[in-house]
């Protein structure tokens, strides 16, 4: 028998998920029967992690951290991913679905320690399941600063029922080549796709980051770039992308921390760390361009950010 139906869902949820064309990828997978689909994920809630992090930029992670919801499986499957242990096809039905009360008690064990931000990682393929997070999480009382961390393959339609909703956008911009985003993400169309998300984003939440007295974001978008090695070239186009057609102005976190897989993904990914007189070019043109909102990574960060999902806290030792 087919498990019953969660009763955390819309109507219109349940609809998504029964025919799934939540993502670009339109695969039509039957998520309640079943997790079939390029993601791998049913209608479940997997996840792999709820913890504290404090990595992310400064203005997200804050002081004291960022309760980080580490979902499973992803939509986009890059050569290059460095969570690939949670989000390849298989890893979901590696992860039991969890109940809503569990993701609550969990989630709410964080904020009652002083955090004061939730962060959806991954969370395109999982439109559904984080809707119905947030409405859990909004009948409770509590209203933290909400993150959508992305990889920005997902509708644009998607992102505008989430105004008023999410707080900060944090979005990827990987590619502006359909090339290069066929060779390393399997998404010929990732660029056009990601291009009209994040203007999206922009439209609702402008070039400004608004941050409070201790400097954490309250509002607004950052859009990450991560810079492959072989590849400065492209990043220079994203960088002139991003400061033609939304805004010099915008929050731009600038990533050197690239390292090759140390997992087989299935896709070709650069195999070698960034030449010191690549990254240089790239972070030239940033200033050049007029970017004076975000952050610059030391180049030797390559070093860091390496989590190992297999412990109990995917970026700390010893956990």
């Amino acid at each position: 028998m087919p498990e019953p139906i969660p009763g955390w869902y819309t109507a219109e949820e349940i609809g998504w998920l029964r025919a799934c064309r939540l993502c670009p990828r339109e695969c039509g997978a039957d998520r309640l029967a079943g997790g079939e689909g390029i993601c791998g994920t049913d209608a479940g809630i997997h996840i792999s992690s709820i913890c504290i992090h404090r990595g992310e930029e400064p203005a997200i992670s804050g002081k004291h951290g960022i309760c980080n919801i580490f979902f499973t499986g992803c939509n986009l499957q890059c050569g290059f991913c460095q969570n690939y242990q949670i989000s390849n096809p298989r890893a979901s039905a590696e992860h039991p679905a969890l109940s809503m009360e569990g993701v609550m008690e969990s989630i709410l064990r964080i904020l009652d320690r002083g955090i004061h931000g939730v962060g959806f990682v991954s969370p395109s393929h999982v439109y559904p399941q984080v809707m119905a997070i947030l409405r859990a999480l909004e009948k409770t009382g509590k209203k933290p600063v909400t993150v959508w961390n992305t990889n920005a393959y997902e509708h644009p339609e998607s992102i505008a029922r989430l105004e008023g909703k999410i707080s900060v956008y944090l979005p990827d911009l990987k590619y502006v080549t359909p090339e290069l985003a066929a060779k390393y993400s399997g998404a010929r169309d990732y660029p056009e796709v990601a291009c009209a998300v994040v203007k999206e984003m922009y439209r609702q939440k402008g070039s400004t980051l608004q941050t409070d007295e201790a400097g954490q974001a309250v509002s607004g978008m950052i859009i990450r770039h991560l810079v492959l090695p072989g590849h400065a070239d492209e990043s220079i186009r994203v960088l002139e992308y991003i400061a033609s057609h939304l805004s010099p102005r915008v929050a731009i976190s600038l990533m050197s921390q690239y390292y090759p897989p140390g997992f087989p993904t299935g896709r070709p990914a650069p195999g070698r760390t960034l030449y010191r007189e690549e990254y240089a070019r790239v972070v030239d043109a940033f200033h050049s361009m007029g970017f004076g909102k975000g952050w610059v990574q030391d180049l030797e960060s390559t070093g860091y950010y390496r989590p190992d999902f297999d412990r109990g806290h995917p970026f700390e030792t010893g956990s």
